[in-house]
């Protein structure tokens, strides 16, 4: 899935990519089997963040993330390397998206982790069964969550997810966001083997050198090729 818009960067609106792949590889995190998906953020054209998110399904089918490495670049150089890995250093899985959102549900966690990172993004269903068109289709019954910090009051980003699609777009609202970030979908591919392959090689690369720049990272079993996708 890739989404494009732009978000205020410093004072300057500034272009910004994100590029989603959910590749063939699985990692156990604190004794759950997760899903790997490398995600890519560019800003004006220029790699800012690559990182490896870890997602699992629970019975009730909640969607829960269970921790997050990201590699965040400065002019083309490595600034550092935040994980936050559920039952490490304090961390704790949240849920990415309920089974059942309903209007008036309580707000919920999408993961903690305590300072130095200090994960303590939240969110809740904003609308229901809405309306929003992207260059790749139209879709309808989208449900519109809304995400939060609760350091940062009055600054909230929209997230517009389409039935069987995923998230299509992203807006904000309130008075203090100061990215004030728009993406839209404008692909959506299924990958063949032979890319896949090479999406799997880069992600496994990049689980590597997790071991190598962060300490939670390290106590996690290392990425397997475990899942089949059919075409």
């Amino acid at each position: 899935m890739i989404l494009e818009g732009s978000a205020i960067d410093d004072g300057e609106r500034i272009s910004r990519r994100v590029v989603t792949t959910v590749t063939d590889l699985s990692k156990v995190i604190d004794g759950v089997r997760t899903l790997v998906i490398w995600e890519r953020y560019f800003n004006a054209g220029e790699l800012s963040e690559p990182e490896l998110a870890f997602f699992a399904q629970d019975n009730a089918g909640n969607v829960w993330l269970v921790g997050e490495y990201p590699e965040e670049y400065e002019e083309g150089e490595l600034d550092k390397a935040p994980a936050w890995i559920s039952g490490q250093k304090g961390a704790r899985a949240g849920i990415a998206m309920l089974a059942n959102p309903r209007l008036g549900s309580p707000e919920y966690a999408q993961g903690f982790a305590p300072p130095p990172v200090e994960f303590t993004d939240r969110a809740r269903v904003y609308k229901t069964d809405q309306q929003t068109s992207t260059r790749v289709d139209s879709y309808e019954n989208v449900l519109v969550t809304e995400e939060f910090n609760p350091d940062e009051p009055g600054a909230f980003q929209l997230k517009y997810y389409a039935p069987d699609v995923g998230n299509v777009r992203v807006g904000w609202r309130g008075p203090k966001e100061e990215e004030k970030e728009t993406l839209e979908l404008v692909d959506l591919n299924h990958l063949g083997p032979e890319t896949l392959a090479q999406v799997r090689r880069k992600a496994l690369e990049m689980d590597r050198r997790g071991y190598e720049r962060s300490e939670v990272y390290r106590e996690t079993p290392k990425a397997e090729h475990t899942l089949r996708v059919s075409q």
